[in-house]
């Protein structure tokens, strides 16, 4: 898959099957519109594009609100390259681009620019200055500047039960194992480890602290999860085993209460992670976070949290 930063580095093609649109999450919905496209790209022996926008448009039209984005712009690329996509263009989303009418973005962009000879689109997709642009308009517009138009039907996305908007909710109550069959894999997030107070250690069970996340990106509800942990920075070539490992998202009542921090341990020993990209997919929650009276009592959970991870892990 090649990406472009912006629409207008993009290299017109001359049968260019495209879809628009924000895809955060890259659900099972996102999914079977990739399908689509992929198969229409195939039938017309074009090449498959995907117009998306960064940073999310709702951070321009609703700064007042918190984004909470399932996929970072970075890992949604990651996760669209892995379907089988020719072309990605990232768009950035400004306030002059905001304002483009749906009769110009369709025929100034995806028409002359990118070279569209069939739009594929989600249900109800709407686009344009102030969302004015819809299907109806898509079908007005195709015969005069020469594409086809397909429209997922409704059925086929509402039969899966998904949306980005029931993921987020599933993610903030703590059912990953729910998010996870939306998404038809783990949620994760992907960060630093950064130096911490290193207070894991003398208890036995020492942790990473993950930094670096990305501002918007949504994490899961307080509590200790069984995790699977990749390490992003690896030898090139390297075949990349998942670390089982215990996670912990919290404000650490028992410790010294504060901000939430995502630590990780992982349950097989001799890995120096300092400075290194993790990236920990969420796979099952053990349990919410709470305040221990002892640090004894602590340890022992801890142990008890580690032995009911794995176990989930082997199994999982």
């Amino acid at each position: 898959m090649q990406t472009f930063s912006d629409i207008s580095q993009f290299p017109t093609q001359s049968v260019a099957v495209a879809t628009t649109g924000t895809f955060d999450g890259v659900h099972a919905g996102h999914q079977a519109i990739l399908r689509r496209l992929l198969a229409s790209a195939k039938e017309l022996d074009g090449q498959s594009v995907l117009v998306t926008f960064d940073p999310h448009p709702r951070r321009l039209i609703h700064p007042e609100y918190p984004l909470e984005l399932l996929t970072t712009v970075e890992e949604r690329a990651e996760l669209l390259a892995e379907s089988g996509l020719d072309f990605l263009i990232v768009q950035p989303f400004t306030h002059a681009f905001s304002q483009i009418k749906s009769l110009d973005f369709v025929r100034q962009l995806l028409v002359e620019k990118v070279g569209v000879k069939r739009l594929v689109i989600g249900h109800d997709h709407r686009f344009g200055r102030n969302r004015e642009g819809s299907f109806e308009h898509l079908r007005e517009y195709a015969p005069v500047y020469g594409f086809e138009v397909e429209e997922i039907p409704a059925l086929d996305i509402s039969a899966m039960h998904v949306s980005s908007t029931q993921i987020r909710q599933a993610l903030k109550a703590g059912e990953v194992q729910k998010a996870a069959l939306a998404l038809t894999r783990p949620y994760f997030v992907t960060g630093e480890v950064v130096q911490g107070r290193q207070i894991g250690r003398t208890i036995g069970f020492p942790t990473a602290n993950i930094g670096g996340l990305h501002a918007d990106k949504l994490l899961p509800a307080l509590g200790v999860y069984a995790v699977r942990v990749d390490l992003l920075d690896q030898p090139a070539g390297t075949h990349t085993r998942q670390l089982p490992a215990v996670a912990n998202y919290g404000q650490r009542p028992s410790i010294e209460a504060g901000l939430a921090v995502l630590e990780v341990h992982l349950l097989e020993e001799g890995q120096d992670l300092y400075g290194q990209r993790l990236r920990v997919h969420f796979i099952e929650r053990l349990r919410g976070e709470y305040a221990f009276s002892s640090r004894e009592a602590l340890m022992n959970q801890i142990g008890l949290d580690a032995d009911q991870a794995r176990g989930v892990l082997v199994t999982g």
